[in-house]
């Protein structure tokens, strides 16, 4: 009723009008779901955190599986699946306080019951290789559903620094008791997305997890990480739009990058190291010269021109080294310089060793451009000191499974690097460590190394990774070669991404 006093009748073409913008309204077409493509240099290995080994695996992990705490660009430890922790007066145990209300992708629910299955899990699954991170854990104490203690044989610093990496990404429960060593075929973990489809080296694909707890920080649908190992494809998708964000650009490659107003980069220097790594006692292989006497091994590394292999590959863009801890790390140790190449001194040391010139090497690769332009530049560097290296370029992940079989002479990949010193080292070069498939074995190194991890003083450490390391580089089973820098390319339009130097791509806050 008007303020007149006269009544309102609406026209029926008024009604129409009304009717058709309510309908619009509530029932307007959705928004286009975001998804987000990712160009990965190799192809993860299985996606069981339990199992796996390489780089790319623990990008994927990055989005699938969240850790008990995670790991900042400075090195410091914060909270992620646990809120709290504290060190007992001992040191000797490690108690977390969980994040309430978290489920996994499957609906179980998360809380200690499921932190002791993980640890458990990850120190007796025969195919785990996280046993040897976490070897000084004990027994794992359910205080209450939300507070779980890890009581330690002894003193270990590393343990934290290993639970904000694989060992501490939790996975469900329910699931990977049904489906055992199989369970990376579909894994079910808690992170802001879950596991869509995979199908091996062309795409693994997962989907927005709608009940991850901190679900608002995640602006995509989906992510697709798309395994491409050649650079220059690599490159080339993102240029023409077919992919959003990079890993692992070129050096040589930056320039492009850069001048390209669609594109953006971002760098940070690396925690890890790359190698030449060498089967001195898994199996048949090992059986050759370079396999049995250093005087061999030292021979080829004094073959080698590290600062030469920077500039030809890198255009300087990364760091020589011949230590498992870069230069600025605090644990590196000055005291040990890169040698110079000699090739006299090493023609000498293989007339000692007797050992007939040319003596064969078969050295496995990736069959990413990058490796194979390295072993290029050895292969040319160690024919003049008397190797005839023979290459062989394989897809990654299989590399990396004939390393475990023993089915190679040597091969040549890289770490990413941990933030504490412990996990550039111990499981490579342990008798018993999960990453060792060389099989060196020196019971002194394994005391020292044992020695480092009780220690709380960095100085005390540090002794002790400078005495292990000055073995090592006698015995050589691995020959360090440098220590590279992360860098991504990316579309313009992408917000909010940040650069770790441990390579990873974190989603969280990021927009495209």
């Amino acid at each position: 009723m008007s303020s007149t006093g006269h009544s309102f009748r609406p026209s029926a073409a008024l009604l129409r009008g009304v009717a058709a913008a309510v309908l619009l309204a509530g029932f307007a077409a959705p928004a286009a779901a975001q998804s987000l493509r990712i160009g990965l240099a190799e192809d993860p290995d299985v996606l069981d955190p339990h199992q796996a080994r390489t780089f790319v695996g623990r990008i994927v992990f990055t989005a699938l599986c969240d850790k008990l705490i995670d790991v900042t660009p400075e090195l410091k430890f914060v909270p992620r699946l646990a809120t709290s922790w504290e060190w007992g007066a001992d040191g000797k145990s490690l108690t977390f306080k969980l994040r309430d209300g978290v489920k996994f992708h499957d609906g179980e629910p998360f809380n200690a019951e499921a932190v002791k299955y993980n640890i458990e899990r990850a120190k007796t699954l025969p195919e785990s290789r996280r046993k040897s991170e976490i070897t000084s854990v004990a027994s794992v104490d359910v205080v209450d559903p939300l507070t779980v203690r890890l009581n330690l044989s002894v003193a270990d610093v590393t343990v934290l620094a290993q639970l904000s990496d694989r060992s501490g990404m939790m996975v469900s429960p329910k699931a990977a008791a049904a489906a055992g060593a199989n369970y990376g075929a579909k894994p079910v973990c808690s992170g802001p997305y879950k596991f869509a489809e995979r199908v091996q080296n062309d795409r693994i694909v997962l989907e927005r997890f709608a009940d991850h707890w901190n679900k608002a920080a995640y602006s995509f649908d989906k992510i697709t990480y798309l395994p491409i190992p050649d650079s220059t494809v690599r490159l080339a998708n993102l240029r023409s739009g077919d992919l959003d964000i990079i890993e692992r650009v070129e050096p040589t490659d930056v320039k492009i990058v850069k001048g390209d107003a669609n594109l953006k980069s971002a760098a940070a220097v690396g925690l890890g190291f790359q190698s030449l790594n060498i089967n001195v006692a898994n199996g048949d292989r090992s059986k050759n010269p370079l396999g049995q006497d250093k005087r061999i091994r030292q021979a080829f590394e004094l073959s080698l021109d590290r600062d030469a292999i920077n500039q030809v590959v890198f255009e300087g863009q990364f760091a020589p080294g011949n230590q498992p801890f870069p230069p600025a790390n605090p644990y590196n140790s000055k005291e040990i310089p890169i040698p110079a190449r000699n090739v006299d001194k090493a023609k000498a040391l293989i007339k000692e060793a007797g050992v007939a010139t040319p003596i064969q090497v078969e050295v496995t690769m990736s069959n990413a451009p990058r490796s194979q332009a390295i072993m290029q530049v050895i292969q040319s560097m160690a024919q003049e000191t008397g190797f005839a290296i023979k290459l062989k370029a394989t897809e990654f992940a299989t590399m990396l499974n004939e390393g475990t079989k023993g089915d190679f002479q040597a091969n040549q990949y890289g770490w990413s690097g941990r933030p504490d010193p412990d996990g550039n080292i111990h499981a490579f070069v342990t008798c018993k460590g999960g990453l060792n498939d060389w099989k060196y074995c020196n019971p002194e190194v394994d005391k020292i190394l044992d020695e480092a991890r009780t220690l709380a003083d960095p100085a005390a450490r540090k002794a002790k990774y400078t005495a292990a390391t000055q073995i090592l580089l006698q015995d050589l089973p691995n020959i360090y070669l440098y220590h590279e820098s992360w860098i991504w390319g990316m579309k313009k339009k992408i917000d909010g991404f940040v650069a770790h130097p441990d390579g990873m791509i974190r989603l969280e806050n990021v927009k495209g």
